[in-house]
């Protein structure tokens, strides 16, 4: 998107977070190329091409944060990005159906993640949600209250559970590589929408659980 637009990366960051607004013709560019009018673009659910449950998603966020992170409650960054990935394309491969509801991923260097990901992570910080802390050259990720399920059913906080735990003692490397080696990774190319489609013809034991 920030190609498309024509601005570098960490301003169209600033525009996603709404930390920085979009200029009329920025704005009139999107609306065009997503065939949606320009209050659809401003309107709450909509992030960028993607109409989402955003209360979903954060919900979805911070309870891998609870299920995945280490004893004294926190989680990398990138860590975390690849358990909500294998969370929504592991509940694809099971059901036909994201539990995210659809949300775009793109392979961008070292995540499959969608580029809500840090917008979301930027608003639960907002609300003291959650808390980053820099450690080195980590970002660690802790909630600060117990994470809400008003948007998640049983069956989803479940799985949510099932696959975080799976990881909870692997490391980030041992994550990244997993998801390298999967096939919706290997067939796209870099900056490429994701389809959930191709997960369905990832071997079973491949799919979201770690291999023992």
């Amino acid at each position: 998107m920030s190609i498309f637009l024509g601005i570098s990366r960490p301003t169209y960051v600033r525009i996603e977070a709404g930390r920085t607004d979009l200029t009329l013709s920025q704005a009139q560019k999107i609306a065009e190329k997503f065939q949606v009018s320009l209050n659809d673009l401003a309107s709450d659910t909509f992030v960028w091409g993607q109409t989402i449950d955003k209360e979903k998603y954060k919900q979805i966020l911070t309870n891998c944060i609870h299920y995945g992170a280490s004893e004294d409650g926190k989680i990398p960054k990138t860590k975390l990005a690849k358990l909500v990935y294998l969370v929504d394309f592991g509940w694809y491969y099971e059901y036909m159906e994201s539990m995210t509801q659809g949300i775009k991923y793109r392979r961008i260097a070292q995540w499959p993640v969608p580029d809500v990901f840090f917008s979301m992570i930027d608003e639960l910080q907002d609300e003291s949600t959650i808390h980053l802390e820099l450690k080195w050259s980590a970002q660690l990720l802790e909630n600060i209250e117990w994470p809400s399920t008003s948007k998640l059913n049983r069956e989803e906080v479940d799985f949510i559970e099932k696959v975080c735990v799976a990881w909870k003692w692997k490391n980030t490397k041992e994550i990244v590589d997993f998801t390298h080696e999967q096939l919706p990774w290997k067939i796209c190319y870099p900056d490429e929408e994701i389809p959930f489609v191709l997960i369905t013809q990832e071997d079973p034991d491949n799919v979201y659980q770690p291999k023992i």
